[in-house]
C-alpha cells in the first residue's frame, strides 16, 4: 500500500486527533512522528506546560504532555502509553518488529532513552537554579544518566541503519529523538565526537520527513519554575 493510500484508509477509520504538545519536548515528538508515520491526521496545540495559561492540567491530571485529545473528548496521555495505543488501534505500517525478540528490543531502547531524556529533564531544571543554588551531586548524577545512556544507544544502535532490524520502528523513534534531545537541552555533551556511527545514524534519520518536520526547538517560559 502506498503512503497516500495509507492515509487515505486511516482518514476513513479515524476522526482528527488533537495533539497537545511542546515544541522541545522529545515525549511529544515521539508521537507526533508515529502520528505522521501511520498517516493519522492530528491538529497540533503546542503549549509550554509549566506555564499558569496552560490547557494542559484539563486533559492530563498529572500536568504533563503530550497529551492526545480523541474524537470524543477522551485523552491518552503518557508517550509510552500513547505509542501503544496507536499501535494496536492502528497497526498499519507496524511501528513494531514483528518478532517477540524484535519488540523486546525496541521497547528496551525507548525505556532506555525515556530514562535519558528524564534525565535531561532534572539537569536542565537544575542548571536553571543558578551556581549559588545548584547542587553539584544532583547535577552530576543526571550526567553520569545521560552519559550512560547515550553509550548504551551507541552500543545497541551500532553502525546499523535502523536500531532494531531491517525496518524503521519504535526504536528509531526513541533512539533518534533522545539524541536530538540531547543537541537541544546539553549542546556542551561531545556525544558526535565520542560516538561518531551514532553521529552519522542520527543525520542519517534525520532526514526522514516525520523527523525532519518535528525537529525541537526551545521554548520561553514566563512563569517562574524552579
Amino acid at each position: 500500500m502506498t503512503p497516500r493510500a495509507r492515509l487515505a484508509e486511516n482518514r476513513q477509520i479515524s476522526s482528527m486527533f488533537r495533539l497537545i504538545s511542546a515544541t522541545p519536548s522529545p515525549f511529544a515528538r515521539k508521537v507526533r512522528i508515529a502520528l505522521m508515520e501511520k498517516g493519522l491526521s492530528f491538529q497540533l496545540i503546542t503549549e509550554v506546560p509549566w506555564d499558569s495559561a496552560t490547557q494542559t492540567p484539563k486533559f492530563n491530571p498529572l500536568e504533563k504532555l503530550p497529551v492526545l485529545i480523541l474524537d470524543d473528548g477522551s485523552t491518552v496521555y503518557d508517550s509510552s502509553y500513547i505509542l501503544e495505543f496507536l499501535e494496536l488501534k492502528y497497526p498499519k505500517p507496524p511501528l513494531l518488529p514483528a518478532d517477540v525478540d524484535g519488540i523486546l528490543a525496541a521497547k528496551r531502547l525507548d525505556v532506555l532513552c525515556n530514562g535519558i531524556c528524564d534525565a535531561l529533564v532534572l539537569f536542565f531544571f537544575e542548571r536553571m537554579r543558578g551556581e549559588d543554588k545548584r547542587s553539584a551531586e544532583w547535577t552530576a548524577r543526571q550526567e553520569r544518566k545521560i552519559a550512560g545512556g547515550l553509550r548504551e544507544i551507541a552500543r545497541l544502535v551500532g553502525a546499523r541503519e535502523y536500531a532494531v532490524g531491517d525496518s524503521f520502528s519504535l526504536g528509531d523513534i526513541a533512539a533518534a529523538t533522545a539524541v536530538g534531545y540531547v543537541s537541544v537541552r546539553y549542546p556542551d555533551m561531545p556525544w558526535r565526537s565520542l560516538y561518531p556511527d551514532l553521529a552519522a545514524y542520527s543525520d542519517c534519520m534525520e532526514t526522514r520527513p516525520s523527523l525532519a518536520a518535528t525537529r525541537p526547538v526551545p521554548q520561553t517560559m514566563r512563569d517562574k519554575v524552579v
